[in-house]
């Protein structure tokens, strides 16, 4: 379907920094409307580690493997 565009390392501080951002917004650590944006974004860095596949890279014609 989607060609993989990231390389593993790439992968693997996108899904670090998904996971850190949900943190930071579902544990309470950031309140407000910063808690409500991090727990809304951090859902796209760790979505697109996980597939591998990002679509701006794409768009840019950008490949980190």
């Amino acid at each position: 379907m989607f060609k993989i565009n990231e390389a593993n390392w790439d992968r693997i501080i996108r899904v670090a920094l998904g996971i850190l951002l949900l943190y930071l917004g579902w544990a309470g650590v950031v309140g407000g409307g910063w808690g409500l944006f991090l727990k809304i974004f951090g859902f796209l860095p760790l979505l697109t580690g996980l597939v591998g596949f990002c679509p701006l890279y794409a768009l840019l014609k950008i490949r980190t493997n």
